[in-house]
């Protein structure tokens, strides 16, 4: 090899080389070094107390919760009370919420995290704000985490969980972290944020049922507390079935509901006339008045009520009560009716909206008055006449239709006397 061909092959190395360097660079400069520290907080500096309005945004769906008069509800419900046990969880979270492990990513690469705003991507955005509107934070949760079953997979079908999740504070490729959180419940569906706890019917007096058709309409009523529950108007044949009316008489001790409508307009939702008009009669002075109307899906149905209350405020003496015992059951009345009055008012602020009940939750008003009734009893079949003449049959005697007995045997000879 002479001088010319190696000082050609040494140029040609030296611009091999310049061409991966900058091949190098330019696959190394669209990654960004993080800014996350293992173990630091994900959100620093977040004013928790300040959190007065919470924005989750997914690809098909937005919630809004808010502050109303220091109580949080759902926005996209009406301003219906929230589960304020869930707000708190999620804010704590988020406010103690750490670095399990920094991540440095290309912009490239933010789609296989599932870290794409929900107008363009599959994230999901939770904006904090203040009173104002003005925003506090704003985190983007991407894809999951996932952790295998022991043993590779779950005997009782329960796969891989999800361990944590990869999150993206305000837009900043330089704050990507995975977190040991994997935030199953952060998701805009309003059903899941609604504070279910409405109303409860205890120590029933009356339940009575009114429909379109007045043939199934039907009341149940009982003297005192521990008394046996009778049907109103109860006709000759008409028996009460206590084991089919057991779920009508204890109706809605624990009621709940599956959403809160938000197309309540009379004619759409059925109330006009309702199909179903229920009461229900307490014997601490409660009065249910509920509304049955048209079906919602496969399950539901939409469901008004109201509530009312007639509390006695003077008690009412026993005949042979005691002067020293008077003092003390005065208080206690007056503390239950304390406690009736605070019912009455956190029941009533429930009864402005328009709910979807499940078919299993409003069961015992769709029975029907023969549904509440015994099965009556076969009559016993009459037994047949004898032949003509013959008189009433004995019922000792042997069936007509028995084979006749055989002809009884001549009596034997007399045997021969011996001489």
């Amino acid at each position: 090899m002479n001088r010319k061909q190696l000082t050609l092959l040494i140029v040609l190395g030296v611009v091999l080389s310049g061409l991966g360097w900058v091949a190098w660079q330019k696959q190394k400069a669209p990654y960004t070094e993080s800014k996350a520290k293992m173990g630091s907080l994900v959100l620093t500096n977040f004013p928790l107390n300040d959190v007065e309005q919470i924005v989750i945004n997914q690809p098909k769906a937005t919630l809004t919760l808010a502050k109303r008069n220091d109580v949080w509800v759902v926005k996209d419900r009406g301003d219906y009370p929230a589960n304020f046990a869930n707000i708190r969880d999620l804010i704590i979270k988020f406010s103690e919420l750490k670095v399990a492990a920094p991540k440095t990513v290309a912009p490239s690469r933010l789609p296989m995290l599932e870290l794409v705003p929900p107008d363009k991507g599959p994230g999901t955005q939770i904006d904090f704000k203040d009173k104002s509107g003005k925003l506090i934070q704003s985190v983007l949760l991407g894809a999951k985490s996932m952790r295998d079953a022991p043993g590779g997979g779950d005997p009782y079908g329960g796969g891989a969980s999800a361990n944590g999740r990869y999150v993206m504070v305000g837009g900043d490729i330089a704050r990507v972290a995975l977190v040991t959180e994997p935030f199953n419940n952060a998701d805009a569906k309003p059903d899941e944020w609604l504070n279910k706890e409405w109303f409860k019917v205890e120590r029933h007096k009356s339940i009575s049922v009114v429909t379109t058709n007045a043939t199934n309409n039907w009341k149940l009523f009982r003297e005192t507390d521990s008394g046996e529950w009778k049907l109103a108007d109860s006709k000759a044949g008409e028996t009460l079935d206590h084991g089919k009316s057991g779920v009508v008489t204890t109706s809605f001790g624990y009621p709940s509901f599956a959403d809160v409508a938000t197309n309540s307009n009379p004619a759409a939702a059925g109330f006009d006339p309702p199909a179903v008009n229920a009461i229900i009669e307490t014997f601490d002075g409660f009065t249910y008045t509920m509304k049955l109307g048209a079906k919602s899906g496969e399950e539901n149905y939409h469901f008004q009520f109201n509530v009312a209350g007639n509390f006695p405020k003077e008690r009412i003496a026993g005949k042979d009560e005691k002067p020293e015992d008077k003092a003390r059951l005065d208080k206690e009345y007056a503390d239950s009716v304390t406690k009736r009055e605070e019912k009455l008012k956190t029941e009533q602020a429930f009864g402005k909206w328009t709910y979807l009940v499940s078919k299993f939750t409003i069961d015992p008003f769709l029975k029907t008055r023969a549904d509440l009734l015994a099965d009556k009893k076969e009559e016993p079949k009459p037994v047949p006449a004898g032949p003509p003449g013959a008189g009433a049959l004995d019922p000792l005697a042997p069936s007509l239709s028995s084979p006749a007995p055989p002809p009884a045997l001549p009596p034997p000879p007399p045997s021969p006397l011996k001489k």
